[in-house]
C-alpha cells in the first residue's frame, strides 16, 4: 500500500495555519473538467499576483509549486491573477514593482533570497498585502501586511535520511545543494540527523557524502546562477556517486534536475530522493529512480493566504508547515512501492510520529521559529 508520512491534523490545529487537510504538491489537482467554486461578492475585482525566484514558474520544485497555489487561487475564487518571473536577483525589486503597479490586491513573493526587496515593498505599500514563501524577513512581525509562508522540511528530511540510508546498498549516501542559506541547509541538516539516527538505531555506520552539519559546509552548484545551473547540478551528483554515495538528495531547484539525470544515467547504481513536490509529479520522465520526495505544502498555503486577503482575514501570522500540520513530510515511494522494506515502512511510521510528539528533537538551527 503506498503510504504518506503525513495524516491530518486535528481541527483546531489547522485553524491556526491551513483550512481542511493540506495535500502533498500535485496531489489536489481538481479532476478534468471540474469546475471552480463560485466567486465570492467582488471576486472579479480582487487581483492575487506573484513574483518567482530566478528557477521561474516550470522549475519542477517552488516556484512551480507556489504557482499552483495561486492558479489553484483563481479557479476556486474566480480572482484575477497576474505574474512576473525572475531571471536573477537584480530583477526581484523591479518584478515586485511591477506588479504593485498592476493593481494587485496580494503580492506572493517565492523565495529566501527575495526577503529584503518583499519586506520593503511591504513598508512602502501598506494597502496592499505580501506573503512570501521560505522567508521570515527581519523585522516582519512590525508590518500588518507582510505574512511568512515556511516550513520546517528538517523534519520530513530525517525521514528521507533514515529512507536513505535504509536503502543503500554502498553504507554511502549524498546530498548537496543549490547555495548555502537557511532554506537549502535545513533540508541537509534534517536528512544527515535521520542518517545518524539511523546508524544508532540499526548499529550501522551509513556515511552521508556533501553535508557536515556541524561545520555547516559542503556541496554546492557553483556558479554565478547556481539554481539555474543544471549541468553543474549534474556534474556534482556525479562526483557523489564516483565516491559511493547511492542515494542523493539534491536541494538545489532546477539545477537539481541534473542530479536525476546523474541517478538517471548511473546504470541502476543509485536513486534520488527529490525536494519540495513529488517529483514523480513535477519530473515524471525520472519516477523510475526517484525512491521518495520531501514535499512543501506551498501550494496549499499560497492559496490559503490569497484567500484570507481576499476575505479581508489575512494577519501577519506566519504559517510555519510541519509534519502534525501534513505542511511537510515524504511523497509516495511510487515506483519504489515493492522495493523499500516493509520493516522500513514501519519504521519511518514510527519516527514520524516520535518527531511529531517530541520524543526526537530535530536540531537544525535553520529551522522556523515559532
Amino acid at each position: 500500500m503506498k503510504q504518506m508520512f503525513a495524516v491530518c491534523a486535528a481541527a483546531g490545529a489547522l485553524t491556526l495555519a491551513l483550512a481542511g487537510c493540506a495535500q502533498p504538491p500535485g496531489q489536489n489537482t481538481a479532476e478534468p473538467g471540474g469546475q471552480a467554486s463560485q466567486p465570492s461578492a467582488g471576486a472579479a475585482d480582487f487581483k492575487a499576483c506573484m513574483v518567482s525566484d530566478s528557477g521561474g514558474f516550470d522549475d519542477k520544485s517552488f516556484n512551480q509549486t507556489s504557482y499552483k497555489g495561486l492558479t489553484d487561487a483563481a479557479a476556486k475564487l474566480g480572482i484575477q491573477t497576474g505574474e512576473v518571473e525572475s531571471t536573477n536577483t537584480a530583477d526581484f525589486a523591479q518584478n515586485i514593482q511591477s506588479m504593485i503597479d498592476a493593481d494587485c490586491n496580494i503580492v506572493i513573493t517565492v523565495g529566501f533570497l527575495l526577503s529584503d526587496d518583499t519586506l520593503a515593498a511591504a513598508k512602502a505599500n501598506p494597502d496592499v498585502d505580501f506573503a512570501i514563501v521560505d522567508a521570515a524577513p527581519e523585522g516582519f512581525e512590525e508590518l500588518d501586511n507582510l505574512k511568512p509562508l515556511e516550513f520546517n522540511t528538517a523534519e520530513s528530511s530525517f525521514l528521507a535520511g533514515y529512507l536513505a540510508a535504509g536503502m543503500s546498498k554502498t553504507g554511502k549516501v549524498g546530498t548537496f545543494g543549490g547555495t548555502n542559506i537557511p532554506t537549502v541547509t535545513i533540508f541537509m541538516d534534517g536528512y544527515a540527523q535521520g542518517v545518524q539516527h539511523f546508524n544508532t538505531a540499526r548499529g550501522a555506520k551509513v556515511e552521508v557524502l556533501g553535508w557536515n552539519s556541524e561545520r555547516q559546509d559542503g556541496q554546492f552548484v557553483p556558479g554565478d546562477n547556481p539554481f539555474e545551473n543544471v549541468q553543474g547540478g549534474q556534474q556534482t551528483a556525479q562526483n557523489l556517486i564516483a565516491q559511493g554515495a547511492d542515494v542523493i538528495m539534491p536541494v538545489a531547484g532546477p539545477a537539481g534536475e541534473g542530479a536525476l539525470q546523474a541517478v538517471q544515467g548511473s546504470g541502476g547504481n543509485a536513486s534520488a530522493i527529490w525536494v519540495d513536490t513529488d517529483g514523480c509529479v513535477s519530473a515524471p520522465n525520472y519516477c523510475p529512480v526517484i525512491v521518495s520526495s520531501v514535499y512543501k505544502g506551498m501550494d496549499v498555503a499560497v492559496e490559503q493566504a490569497i484567500t484570507d486577503s481576499q476575505a479581508g482575514t489575512f494577519s501577519n501570522e506566519p504559517y510555519i508547515g510541519t509534519l502534525e500540520n501534513d505542511g511537510t513530510g515524504l511523497s509516495p515511494f511510487n515506483d519504489f512501492e515493492s522495493k523499500v522494506p516493509a520493516e522500513l515502512k514501519t519504521e519511518l511510521d514510527t519516527l514520524r510520529g516520535q518527531i511529531i510528539s517530541g520524543e526526537i528533537k530535530i536540531t537544525s538551527k535553520a529551522q522556523p521559529k515559532g
